[in-house]
């Protein structure tokens, strides 16, 4: 059995958000049963010269337009990925959108992405293409048109983000108007993209049991609660997981000092020495960080409307955003407000590392979380995470309950229940002996990708047998 695995982004090569870790950390799990290689786009800013040009070439025909791509490969933990270059998809200096926002021509080039997933897949002779997001779910419908011997999974990454594009892309991309239906593609007048991998892959999964529950709703459903209930027998949540070799305090070179769940009291360097950095006193204080993207999805209306209030507690907060939005300036207002609060414009893996092994608690007030990798990567390094509970915090995170991944948990998203969450977490912080319990508890916890590779295999198999 051969699968291709593909997707927008993988690490480490380029890299937005946990969607790239997952595309890395799951076919290195699952190379350890099958053959299994990657396919992603090869965007401006990648550096050519670190790859190896492949001895596939070929060229792809969508609607009118002809395109001559040209493929790269390289190998990450034994896991082979080719890169897809031409222009349009190649020419973009980012991944999906600059400064003033989305690239208008996303939509054509995640088609030619599609449609390049769909070629190689031929030229591999692969059994099964795994599709994940938007941007490679029009290779669902490409495939079961020209190639219906070879079979589709499609994960939802985030609902959220569909790929929506005006109905005019149709005739761009050769699509017979027949899909364009409620059923089929169309979305308020609009192209769907995700829609497309929903309606004509052989499975659907979700990354985290809880998640496939709640997008059948109207709350979480995003206008497509109805549409995905009448594929209801095909979607599986499959939980997520980190690669426990990537995320290891014991071995971790960007970290002031490594450590483990049986000497924990190393954690401390750390902690002590970013807030030295930082330029923050009372470094005795519970230090919380959190570490997220700049969009409404993370809680960033409720953290506000609530920080004023956190702050005059006996702690200190970190917090490392990236992306541009109006909360940024807020931050950076209250960042000059309060002392105990510091401000990191920017994602760096490597400061993200010692982040999470400074911090004592990590801070996760999603309105939704599909899955949530921060949440399991905090608690490897040695951070008792304190989350809303929903979606994948909700299957990861427990409090009062002994099972693997203890934590703070509040189920409303009010300002309210959060300030009572940090109140919890400030009551653990002072019981020293219990604390340091649940430290070296959760350290020891599984969240690699193996037990969930063995659920995609099942799945993988049953489509093959």
């Amino acid at each position: 059995m051969k699968i291709l695995f593909a997707a927008s982004e993988i690490f480490p090569f380029a890299k937005t958000g946990g969607l790239a870790d997952v595309a890395q950390a799951l076919p290195h799990s699952l190379s350890k049963h099958i053959d299994i290689v990657c396919v992603m786009p090869l965007y401006g800013f990648m550096e050519k010269s670190l790859l190896q040009k492949s001895e596939l070439s070929f060229r792809v025909t969508i609607g009118d337009n002809t395109h001559f791509l040209t493929l790269y490969t390289s190998s990450y933990k034994g896991v082979k990925t080719y890169f897809i270059q031409t222009p349009l998809l190649s020419d973009t200096e980012d991944l999906y959108s600059s400064s003033s926002g989305s690239y208008a021509n996303n939509n054509p080039n995640f088609g030619i992405f599609c449609a390049a997933i769909v070629k190689l897949a031929k030229e591999l002779h692969v059994d099964i293409v795994h599709l994940n997001d938007w941007h490679t779910a029009l290779a669902a419908l490409w495939i079961k048109e020209s190639a219906p011997e070879i079979k589709t999974v499609f994960t939802i990454h985030n609902l959220a983000y569909q790929g929506l594009f005006d109905a005019s892309m149709l005739k761009y991309f050769g699509i017979d108007t027949k899909y364009f239906t409620i059923d089929g593609l169309e979305f308020y007048d609009k192209l769907s993209f995700i829609k497309a991998g929903i309606a004509y892959s052989d499975i659907i999964t979700t990354v985290s049991p809880q998640y496939a529950k709640e997008i059948m709703s109207e709350r979480f459903g995003c206008g497509l609660h109805t549409f995905l209930q009448t594929h209801k027998e095909k979607i599986f949540g499959i939980l997520n997981g980190i690669d426990l070799e990537l995320f290891n305090p014991q071995t971790d070179r960007a970290l002031t000092a490594t450590f483990s769940s049986t000497n924990i009291n190393f954690k401390y360097l750390n902690k002590k020495g970013l807030l030295k950095e930082l330029g923050i006193e009372a470094s005795d204080r519970p230090l919380f960080i959190m570490i997220s993207r700049l969009v409404h999805q993370k809680g960033f209306d409720l953290l506000l409307d609530s920080l004023s209030e956190i702050l005059k507690r006996e702690l200190n907060l970190v917090i490392m955003v990236d992306g541009q939005s109006s909360y940024r300036k807020k931050l950076e207002s209250e960042s000059k407000r309060h002392g105990n609060l510091s401000l990191q414009i920017g994602y760096s893996e490597d400061n993200s590392h010692r982040l999470y092994a400074a911090g004592d608690f990590l801070l996760m007030p999603s309105l939704y979380e599909p899955c949530g990798l921060s949440q399991m990567i905090a608690m490897r390094y040695g951070a008792v995470p304190v989350v809303h509970g929903v979606g994948g915090l909700l299957d990861t995170v427990h409090e009062n309950q002994q099972k693997c991944g203890e934590g703070i948990v509040f189920l409303y998203p009010t300002e309210e229940a959060l300030l009572d969450a940090v109140e919890r977490a400030l009551e653990l912080g002072k019981n020293t002996k219990e604390m340091q319990r649940v430290i070296s508890f959760n350290m020891e916890c599984d969240f690699s990708f193996d037990k969930s590779a063995l659920s995609y295999l099942e799945h993988y198999r049953e489509l093959v047998a």
